[in-house]
């Protein structure tokens, strides 16, 4: 369900509708959330390899940005 807000600035009258998506905006919901999905996913596998390159280091990661700084 999509719900548009028209505003006529003439008037300033706002209007609410609602209706169904139409099948194009669907699709770019749907992408939109896959892109949202894998993009998290990255960032978790990124964090996992983060920890476990200090875990195999000995070091904290207020360590690391020390070296890194």
């Amino acid at each position: 369900m999509i719900i548009e807000k028209i505003h006529n600035a003439q008037t300033g009258q706002i209007e609410i509708i609602e209706r169904e998506e139409t099948s194009e905006e669907k699709l770019e919901r749907e992408n939109a959330q896959k892109a949202k999905t894998e993009a998290l996913k990255r960032q978790e596998e990124k964090i996992a390899a983060r920890a476990l390159i200090l875990e195999r280091l000995g070091i904290t990661e207020e360590e690391a940005q020390i070296l890194l700084g």
